[in-house]
């Protein structure tokens, strides 16, 4: 496993190692629950290996070209490891009610689909080559999608790591 996803996979476990269903059901009234944000984790890797899946059946990348906007937002996070609180998820990542014990089972084989696929599209079209876009911060490589799952990750362990706290 690639380095930046494999210390993502750790840090995760360790964030939540002995944590019970219950202590992840837990959270602050109006925010979401561990088990929610791990679920939030968990639909964003499911997203992006539909787009690897998508890139490797159509035999090209598909992104498309960054904006300043872009390119400012990928330097933040997949380069300085900054990813800014306040901003609502989008729609298609928020948590729909999975259990937490189906999130705990499939979250980390989700995170080595992503990594071998990454692999595959750096492979296929280079290291440099942008494959597709996040929503957010328009087309990155496959490295810059490591990097932003690792920053992505490590922000939500903190909010995992203060609520499992207060429980």
């Amino acid at each position: 496993m690639d380095s930046h996803l494999q210390r993502l996979q750790r840090e995760l476990e360790e964030t939540i190692a002995g944590a019970t269903p219950a202590d992840l059901a837990r959270g602050p009234a109006g925010k979401w629950t561990p088990a929610e944000i791990l679920e939030h984790l968990y639909i964003t890797y499911k997203n992006t290996n539909r787009g690897v899946h998508k890139c490797i059946e159509k035999g090209s990348p598909l992104a498309t070209r960054a904006t300043l906007r872009h390119r400012v937002a990928t330097l933040l996070i997949t380069r300085f490891g900054y990813v800014p609180s306040g901003f609502p998820a989008p729609e298609r990542t928020r948590p729909q009610g999975m259990p937490a014990e189906q999130v705990l089972r499939d979250i980390f084989s989700e995170l080595d689909r992503m990594d071998s696929g990454l692999a595959d599209l750096e492979n296929k079209f280079g290291s440099a080559t942008k494959v597709m876009d996040h929503p957010l911060l328009g087309p990155l490589t496959a490295e810059q999608w490591r990097k932003f799952h690792l920053a992505h990750g490590r922000h939500h362990a903190r909010q995992i790591r203060e609520r499992l706290t207060r429980a």
